[in-house]
């Protein structure tokens, strides 16, 4: 439970309380990226957190996202459009001229709300980057907006945490951060009386409570790096998926309503070990340098236990990159998703991929051919996939056809994301690799459910009202 599920809870528990509430992040660094109505993308973290708000997610709620493609190099995505891609350093030295971008975003959203909910990025006292920052007291001073700083008790070291970051900012940004909280708390809260203590002491910064561990979150979309906790099975295992961690996987929160799923066990495999024998289904997910993560899965051995797996009858199913990556061949001669240059797939469908620059965005809704039940998603993807394997196209979508199906059923893929999150498609295709599966998770409603839990634990452990006041004041 980091800053964006807290972000999300006080989201809900301030419109609940009949507030016009907007989510924001000045600047994302995330691979789970989703699709708004009007054809742009932002971090899934505040897809969601609009979601937790009631309102239409739009792209001025993150007008600026980092999609890392190597360790030293990212796409850069301004109010929902790609704008080309930048090195670490780069990146560094222009990051202010987004801005003007970042604080219009903040101004649009702001005439439509009562309340902003502004999420930073990393820590407030990484000052060595600070030169130049938009994403945490850069855009605060900028914005003029008060701060409250939120502490990860469960990570140990909590207290000088929050009083060396006090240490390390300069005056005028200290006078900014109004308050804190501690985060992810275990056991009796009153035995932290007296750090709070020592924080408001050595800070002069007021307490906003202590948030325990709310086992309800367990229950929300993934975050931004994958927690393996978060992928587990309680019960009885009637169904066993299989998901290689590919070094630049993308949108891994499509798998969290197959995770929901009573019986079904989500294995995410890390790098240096094998696809295990006993998956009745393995998942090829997105990524967002297709080339760089065949060369990965290859160097990994998971290529041989694909093979192994596919021999013994097992299913395969690919999501976008996934899906590429099942093909003949994939050719990114521009460089448009990673280092340029051509490849060998997998093979397993008999089909070619060409990447060029022009990026399709869209929500979608549509039927999965061979269910016949509908679904809706979205697409976010480079390229056009062509070749025989497609005259068995696996959905259909408003008219038009996507994906591909082997010519004996095993291995499929398309192009949608969020697929899963359609409870009848989702239920229907779990029941095909095992005829006991029965419905039983309605997705979006437990996400509900774990919001409004999350928010109850809120309104009783944290002074909301105080926060509110904050907010209103401002940062004068």
């Amino acid at each position: 439970m980091g800053k964006s599920i807290i972000v999300a809870g006080l989201a809900r528990a301030f419109t609940r309380r009949g507030l016009n509430v907007r989510p924001f992040k000045p600047q994302n660094m995330s691979n789970n990226a989703a699709v708004t109505a009007d054809g742009g993308e932002i971090g899934r973290a505040q897809a969601f957190q609009a979601f937790a708000a009631g309102v239409e997610p739009n792209v001025h709620m993150n007008p600026v996202l980092l999609k890392p493609q190597s360790d030293v190099t990212a796409q850069v995505v301004v109010h929902g459009k790609v704008v080309g891609s930048a090195g670490a350093i780069g990146y560094q030295d222009k990051k202010a001229t987004f801005l003007p971008a970042v604080l219009e975003s903040f101004k649009r959203l702001s005439n439509d709300a009562d309340l902003v909910l502004i999420e930073g990025a990393g820590s407030p006292a990484e000052v060595n980057l600070r030169a130049g920052d938009i994403a945490n007291m850069g855009f605060a001073e900028a914005a003029r907006v008060p701060v409250i700083l939120t502490g990860d008790i469960d990570r140990g070291g909590v207290i000088a945490s929050i009083v060396g970051t006090h240490s390390l900012l300069p005056g005028s940004e200290k006078k900014l951060i109004k308050a804190f909280l501690i985060n992810k708390f275990r056991g009796d809260a009153r035995l932290f009386d007296e750090g709070l203590n020592i924080i408001t002491e050595r800070t002069g910064w007021a307490s906003m409570g202590i948030l325990p561990f709310v086992p309800e979150v367990a229950k929300l979309p993934s975050e931004d790096s994958i927690d393996r906790a978060h992928y587990h099975v309680s019960g009885e295992v009637k169904l066993r998926i299989a998901v290689p961690i590919l070094s630049r996987i993308s949108n891994f929160d499509d798998l969290d309503p197959l995770v929901a799923e009573p019986g079904v066990a989500v294995h995410m495999i890390p790098p240096g070990s094998p696809l295990p024998g006993d998956a009745d289904l393995i998942i090829l997910p997105g990524s967002k340098s297709t080339l760089g993560d065949l060369a990965f899965l290859r160097q990994q051995g998971w290529d041989v236990d694909l093979k192994a797996h596919v021999r013994r009858g097992g299913a395969v199913f690919g999501v976008c990159a996934g899906f590429q990556i099942l093909g003949r061949t994939i050719t990114d001669d521009e460089g448009v998703d990673g280092p340029s240059g051509r490849a060998e797939g997998l093979g397993y469908l008999d089909i070619d991929t060409t990447l060029t620059g022009d990026k399709t965005l869209r929500q979608v809704t549509g039927i999965y051919q061979t269910l016949d039940e509908k679904f809706e998603g979205f697409e976010m993807h480079v390229g056009e996939t062509s070749g025989p394997d497609c005259d068995r196209p696996l959905v259909k979508l408003e008219g038009r056809m996507d994906g591909a199906i082997s010519p004996d059923g095993q291995v499929s893929g398309c192009y949608v994301h969020g697929i899963f999150a359609s409870d009848t498609f989702r239920h229907a295709f779990l029941k095909r690799f095992n005829n006991e599966f029965t419905q039983s998770t309605a997705y979006w409603t437990t996400v509900d459910r774990a919001l409004d839990a999350l928010a109850d634990r809120m309104e009783v452990c944290l002074d909301l009202d105080r926060i509110l006041r904050i907010a209103i004041a401002g940062a004068d």
